[in-house]
């Protein structure tokens, strides 16, 4: 603990009051306090030299270490370590220099009035970050607890659950949790126009109408969902590709040759914090890529113009690759030198000469080598028939 100069104290509305008289001292003996206004507002009483966020606020972590050997405090709201600023200093601060002292998170604040449990609850944020992201979670029976970034949030969450067939779905807006002026504003989706704070909590009880759109997680969403212009990686076998690239948190997938974007898609729904770069040379399907993100939950997906393997130079090293177009060896053997340890590799081909590529790589690297073909039911006349669609080939692997 010797080492320790840094303190990371969550604060409620509550403020000194609510701190534990440990953590109090050590907000007491402070010679400088960083935070926000509010957090300065609500630790008054103490005097030290107050600092106010950086501008532009990637700073905060050089400001800081500035102050290395006086004793520093960063005031954050509820649990620096959820959704917080403690974990952005803890990516660049030793842990040995710091102490963190958390306070009831708003989560917890909310689930308590609300009376769910949290383990049964998804609990996002979008304060500061694009607020389609939440899209992803409209299940179902599903609760959210989400962070908002500003006043006009909820009513942009009711927008999305109406749009999606969940307009009944229960909402309320807890703000001030904890102090005196604590409020809370109940309603529906379909129905949401109340004006509320800029700083608050929204929670989401998902009701389904019968019509609701259904967009599970597990990869596999209905073709029509997407934005397209045929040329795409088609429901059966884009569900097989992802269970093949195995999405897992915070990995990255390089989708070379993107198209509309499908399988970036589903692959950063079906984990959290997933990210994507598609590589794609057209600009229409970029568009529809982009719109298809937007849509499904996806926003941060990454979009680059150009054509592997040139296009693949400079870019984070991946945790999955796909190769759905403009497949080559010289294109495989780019992104496999750029793949990480454990990474996989899944590589699809609808023609002859690419399949020809495949057949070529899978004798000299081993892995799978599959077809795939699916069929489905259409009209024929007064009666039904099978369409099959083009048989896809295959290939996966894992580097070891």
């Amino acid at each position: 603990m010797s080492d320790v100069w840094l303190h990371i104290v969550g604060i409620g509305e509550d403020g000194m009051a609510g701190l534990s008289p440990a953590t109090r001292a050590v907000l007491e003996a402070a010679e400088i306090i960083v935070g926000g206004d509010r957090h300065h507002r609500l630790s008054d009483s103490v005097t030290a030299e107050r600092v106010a966020w950086p501008s532009p606020f990637d700073a905060l972590i050089d400001m800081l270490k500035g102050y290395r050997g006086r004793r520093v405090v960063v005031l954050a709201t509820g649990d620096p370590l959820w959704f917080s600023v403690g974990a952005r200093i803890g990516r660049a601060i030793p842990a040995r220099e710091i102490l963190y002292h958390p306070q009831l998170s708003a989560f917890q604040l909310a689930a308590a009035r609300l009376g769910w449990s949290l383990a049964d609850v998804e609990t996002l944020t979008v304060h500061g970050r694009p607020v389609e992201q939440m899209i992803a979670f409209i299940q179902p029976d599903a609760r959210l607890l989400i962070l908002t970034t500003g006043a006009e949030t909820p009513a942009r969450i009711a927008a999305f659950l109406t749009e999606r067939g969940f307009g009944g779905s229960p909402m309320t807006v807890l703000a001030n949790m904890g102090g005196a002026e604590e409020a809370r504003f109940d309603g529906v989706a379909e129905s949401w126009n109340h004006v509320v704070p800029a700083f608050n909590t929204l929670a989401v009880d998902c009701v389904a109408a019968p019509d609701a759109a259904l967009l599970p997680r597990v990869p596999g969403l209905d073709d029509d969902l997407f934005q397209h212009d045929g040329t795409m990686t088609k429901q059966e076998v884009r569900a097989v590709t992802l269970a093949k690239l195995m999405p897992m948190r915070g990995a990255l997938l390089w989708d070379v040759g993107t198209g509309c974007g499908s399988v970036a898609v589903e692959w950063m729904r079906a984990a959290r914090y997933a990210r994507a770069i598609g590589i794609e040379p057209r600009a229409d399907r970029r568009a529809m890529a982009a719109a298809n993100a937007l849509a499904l939950g996806a926003p941060k997906l990454e979009l680059i113009d150009g054509t592997a393997p040139a296009a693949l130079q400079g870019l984070d090293a991946p945790d999955a690759v796909f190769l759905g177009g403009g497949l080559g060896k010289d294109v495989f053997d780019a992104a496999w030198d750029r793949l990480k340890p454990l990474g996989r590799l899944v590589a699809n081909a609808v023609t002859l000469e690419s399949e020809g590529v495949l057949g070529a790589l899978h004798a000299r690297h081993g892995g799978q080598l599959v077809r795939l073909q699916s069929a489905r039911a259409e009209g024929v006349g007064r009666f039904r028939g099978w369409r099959p669609a083009m048989p896809v080939t295959q290939w996966s692997l894992i580097k070891r």
